[in-house]
């Protein structure tokens, strides 16, 4: 198997700017090679969110509606 090395120094702007131009099959080709890991979450992580669910379950009235703060947060 042959094997290349590239380095190319692009900026975060310039690297979206090039996966912009892919197609959407290769966007989501791209997507699925990044993620295509086995990234362990931490059970910290895990466990934070489990009680944030847990306590919008207990109090359905903490939780804000999306379109709602979004559009605050763009005034």
């Amino acid at each position: 198997m042959n094997s290349l090395s590239l380095k190319v120094d692009l900026n975060f702007q310039q690297l979206l700017d090039v996966v912009k131009q892919l197609s959407p099959s290769e966007k989501l080709k791209l997507n699925e090679a990044i993620w295509d890991n086995d990234t362990e979450i931490p059970m910290e992580h895990q466990q934070l969110v489990n009680d944030r669910i847990q306590k919008s379950k207990a109090n359905p009235n903490r939780m804000l509606d999306w379109d709602e703060v979004s559009k605050k947060l763009v005034d």
